[in-house]
């Protein structure tokens, strides 16, 4: 009886030992990841920078450079102001959760906490 426990708790920190190797390995695999995807972005910024840059480039092929410029920004801020609007709409549609759903919720906490329901019944 004595082996048989040794054997289980012997098997027990085994295990554990290699479900945190596990773990290590997936959190370094996850972490690169992450990594990547922030360099993606940023990357894909860099890219949107110069694309702006072309086309204010291209815009100044016929009008001033300073013009051209001034174009592309009243542009940009336009998409900003509709992505804006477009975001706060999303945002104050959400609105509060149901009040059936949180009344629900309510009368299943008092069911758990009293162990019968309203009316009586367990």
């Amino acid at each position: 009886m004595t082996q048989a426990m040794e054997d289980i708790s012997t098997l027990i920190r085994d295990e554990l030992a290699m479900a945190k190797q596990d773990l290590a390995t997936t959190g370094k695999r996850v972490g690169l990841g992450a990594g990547l995807f922030g360099l993606a972005g940023t990357l894909a910024l860099y890219g949107l920078g110069a694309l702006i840059a072309a086309a204010i480039l291209g815009i100044a092929e016929g009008l001033e450079p300073w013009i051209a410029a001034a174009i592309v920004a009243v542009v940009l801020f336009a998409a900003a102001g509709v992505a804006a609007l477009v975001g706060k709409g999303s945002i104050s549609t959400a609105g509060d959760p149901p009040a059936a759903r949180v009344e629900s919720v309510k009368a299943d906490i008092d069911t758990a906490k009293h162990g019968t329901d309203h009316d009586g019944t367990s």
